[in-house]
């Protein structure tokens, strides 16, 4: 599939899958006439970078990764190494850091509108 149909079908811009493969994240094929050409496994691979992007993982982390991981459900793969192991232990720490601390601010925000006279924010 060309470059514009994986965009529509995955909901991310040409420019993002673009940067994709410039990081080797992604790989296409070219036609004679120079064109991206994407494998039907590529819908997968983008959707699996999204899910990595939107927990907050880098995208060299996320390079680094990839190959180490089934894209269809991020299970190991025989490239899995304990680097994956210990790269994941990592994010999963700094998630729970960033969950903390959103919690954290969540909770001053609660007290300086109840301070100010607001109604306490539904949980």
């Amino acid at each position: 599939m060309r470059i514009g149909e994986l965009a529509e079908r995955t909901g991310v811009s040409v420019r993002s899958l673009r940067y994709y493969e410039a990081k080797g994240m992604l790989g296409s094929e070219r036609t004679s006439g120079g064109q991206r050409e994407y494998p039907e496994s590529a819908v997968a691979r983008v959707l699996r970078i999204r899910e990595m992007f939107a927990a907050g993982i880098g995208s060299d982390t996320v390079s680094q990764l990839l190959p180490c991981i089934h894209d269809e459900d991020g299970t190991p793969n025989e490239l899995a190494t304990p680097f994956l192991v210990d790269k994941l232990a990592e994010e999963r720490r700094r998630i729970d850091q960033a969950m903390t601390d959103l919690h954290r601010a969540g909770a001053v925000l609660d007290d300086i509108i109840r301070a100010a006279g607001g109604a306490q924010p539904e949980q």
